[in-house]
């Protein structure tokens, strides 16, 4: 049973990462009142008029402070940030965690937790062919692009760094040795590793190279060279290539077998805005915690006070509601879509007839006919197993007699392959109830079929036949309709923020090919003898990466920007959901992104620091939170800032009415102010688009510029009745249009 649950984790990586791994460490720290357990004291801003001696001293007499014994803060101490962070992680008894957090100076105390991943032709689909003329290489060869993973497969060919020059001037990162570590490059030009919890039970071998694949997947998606001919075992053979080919990437291993602590994190955050990237990619998530509890939202905001927008996935625990992941105003969420191909396996049965099943299927069965079963004929009868399922094909439940050399057709798709693999079985067909959007590679020729289409009629043939035979035949790609979002990405609402609309933009997710490491198979198991340079993954973890090169993209062609007026040239511009789902815009965001639009997107919707502390303020946080945030010499708080307006008291690309269980009307006022990105003269006309029921006015309707970074304000008023029963959302759209160009925001009303 263990080898089991390791093949279902295995199976689960790209999804949920190391959770069962992360729940049992939990468990093995236990939680006595008199066990120290690791915890970050985190304390705003890094004060930079000071060395960095004198901000451990600092923080070592904080330490002392609170425990009260020399040694046992000296021994306690596990780590010191303070490049742009000012924190440090300890491990503190309770009381000792607890009387920290009311000391001058200190935002936050929380307890270290472990966060997990959220696990080609992609670019062609978003518009950016190979050969695309509008790029600048020049800048794009200048941009640095953080990725806080699992690490790096430098010897990919996907990193290969021929005919890139030095690392830009800017750079100040580093390159750490380890083991299976062959070093950095011009392409590959920074590598560090985390691993400041070394209690942890399970440690691996220090070092920046990726064991586990995702990293490189991630890395390669973002930044890789074009490899020609490239694909797992021929299926899906052409070029791979990442967004911003000829950008430079910057690798954070954060991640292990165990997780990514979120000590590693704020570290792994601390030096990449230190090192100089322009970009930080992360497909990392966790539940949502309050902003300053939450290692990637402090990080990204100190990192958005750089000008360094923070790219994260938004989860992948979908299709409920309100489970969406790294919802910070200043982070960009990232959900996952779906390109316009599928992969399909031809199943050929004894009698001649055919039908198809989908997944990624590398084997080839020569077109040889093989014995063909289900789980009730196979049978183990000598076995105790009424707490399984025989159908299923569970583990247990099948004879190796009746199994070996056959194809087994089972109910449900749980990692059947590898009980079959494990009995000798030639091939397995697994029947969902559901057609699915996603695969799982297998370790036998295997498909998966919807079981009321094709699976019960495979059932029968098998009942009815003396002799049943099938084959399986090698993935092939088919064509599909497309963009939708996955089934599996994680929907808003997000609760911490109930007026800002999240996730804010989607990208492609499913089945995507890309780099992978060659120090493990190409399922994880052990037993699994193929490897390959490149493989599929699927999760926002690979949709995460697609935004973070899209926004890569944008500043190659505007350096100037922030990272707010990145990220809404990318909203403001996506593409529509072509299948949309019940949730809409809780599900997809402003759409999926069009780099090639949002390079000219006329109009922006700028976010600066200040703008975030008002909203802020707004959201309950004191003044000396505030004051602590910024640092510096002057003595700041929320009467220093302008207070912010409105629903959501943030000028947001979207807009979203998140009304509580107790208000019966809708009533909701938008204050925005766009910025003139284009040139010369323009007017641009407002066009709404709404539900019966929902009243929308934009005041004024009209906004004319007639220089570059012009700005000019409006505000939206959304008023409506009561909502009918069964109805949770109202969908409208706000458009700002000209012969030129077209901003779009939606509006959205969740109850």
């Amino acid at each position: 049973m263990q080898n089991i649950a390791v093949k279902m984790m295995h199976n689960l990586l790209p999804f949920a990462g190391w959770l069962c791994l992360a729940l049992a460490a939990t468990l093995v720290q236990g939680s006595t009142e008199n066990e120290r357990k690791p915890y970050i004291v985190y304390m705003g801003e890094a004060p930079h008029h000071e060395a960095r001696i004198s901000v451990m001293d600092k923080h070592h007499n904080l330490l002392l402070k609170a425990v009260g014994d020399e040694n046992i803060a000296r021994e306690s101490k596990i780590y010191s940030y303070g490049k742009s962070i000012n924190a440090f992680a300890a491990r503190l008894l309770p009381d000792e965690a607890k009387r920290l957090s009311g000391v001058d100076g200190v935002i936050s105390v929380f307890e270290n937790t472990r966060r997990k991943l959220l696990t080609t032709r992609s670019w062609d689909f978003l518009g950016m062919h190979e050969k695309l003329k509008k790029r600048n290489a020049i800048a794009e060869s200048n941009i640095i692009v953080g990725v806080l993973d699992t690490g790096i497969w430098p010897k990919s060919p996907s990193f290969n760094d021929k005919g890139y020059g030095p690392p830009p001037a800017k750079w100040k990162g580093k390159c750490d040795k380890g083991a299976n570590f062959t070093g950095c490059n011009n392409k590959v030009i920074g590598a560090r590793y985390y691993q400041l919890d070394n209690t942890y039970p399970i440690m691996e071998d220090p070092t920046p190279v990726d064991t586990d694949g995702h990293g490189t997947h991630t890395a390669s998606t973002a930044a890789g060279i074009a490899v020609k001919d490239s694909s797992l075992y021929g299926i899906a053979k052409g070029t791979a290539r990442g967004g911003v080919p000829s950008a430079r990437i910057a690798m954070y291993k954060v991640c292990w077998i165990s997780g990514c602590s979120d000590m590693d994190l704020l570290a792994a955050y601390d030096d990449a805005i230190h090192d100089g990237v322009d970009l930080i990619s992360i497909s990392i998530g966790g539940p949502p915690k309050e902003f300053f509890h939450d290692p990637i939202a402090i990080g990204a905001f100190h990192a958005m006070r750089k000008g360094i927008l923070t790219s994260c996935a938004g989860g992948n625990e979908g299709p409920m509601l309100a489970t969406v992941q790294n919802v910070a105003p200043w982070i960009m969420t990232v959900a996952a879509s779906s390109i316009d191909r599928q992969f399909t396996s031809k199943i050929k049965l004894g009698d001649g007839t055919t039908t198809s099943g989908n997944g990624i299927n590398t084997f080839s069965m020569k077109n040889k006919m093989y014995p063909f079963t289900n789980g009730a004929h196979a049978t183990n009868l000598t076995g105790n197993y009424t707490d399984r399922n025989i159908s299923a094909c569970d583990y247990g439940t099948m004879s190796q007699d009746r199994v070996k050399g056959k194809i087994v057709y089972c109910l449900g798709e749980a990692g059947q392959d590898y009980t079959i693999q494990l009995l000798g079985g030639a091939g397995t067909i697994m029947a969902t109830d559901a057609p699915q959007d996603y695969y799982f590679l297998t370790l036998t020729p295997a498909a998966t079929v919807v079981r009321s289409k094709d699976g019960d009629k495979l059932d029968r043939y098998i009942n009815s036949t003396k002799k049943p035979q099938a084959v399986i035949y090698k993935s092939r790609t088919v064509k599909m309709n497309a963009p939708f979002v996955a089934s599996f990405s994680s929907r808003g609402p997000q609760l911490l923020n109930r007026n800002i609309l999240k996730p804010d933009i989607a990208a492609p997710g499913l089945n995507i090919l890309a780099a992978y490491t060659n120090l493990r198979s190409i399922t994880g198991e052990p037993s699994d003898k193929r490897y390959s340079a490149f493989n599929f993954m699927s999760g926002t973890s690979m949709a995460c990466p697609h935004a973070s090169a899209a926004a890569a993209y944008v500043k190659s062609m505007h350096p100037d920007w922030s990272p707010a007026a990145i990220k809404s040239a990318l909203m403001t511009t996506a593409t529509p959901m072509k299948i949309r789902d019940k949730f809409g815009e809780l599900s997809s965001g402003s759409g999926q992104i069009n780099p090639i639009r949002a390079i000219q997107p006329g109009l922006i919707y700028d976010i600066d620091e200040r703008s975030y502390i008002s909203f802020l303020c707004k959201q309950g946080y004191n003044s000396t939170t505030i004051g602590l945030l910024i640092g510096g010499e002057q003595k700041l708080d929320c009467s220093s800032f302008k207070p912010a307006r409105g629903t959501d008291g943030l000028n947001y690309p979207s807009m979203h009415v998140h009304l509580n269980s107790t208000e019966s009307r809708i009533f909701a006022v938008f204050y925005r102010t766009v910025t003139h990105v284009a040139y010369g003269n323009s007017e641009f006309k407002a066009k709404v688009t709404s539900p019966k029921g929902l009243s929308i006015a934009v005041i004024p309707n009209t906004l004319k510029f007639n220089r570059t970074h012009q700005k000019q304000s409006f505000k939206v008023l959304v008023k409506g009745g009561l909502m009918k029963n069964g109805t949770e959302i109202l969908s409208a759209t706000l458009e700002w249009s000209n012969k030129e160009h077209s901003v779009k925001s939606p509006i959205l009303v969740y109850k």
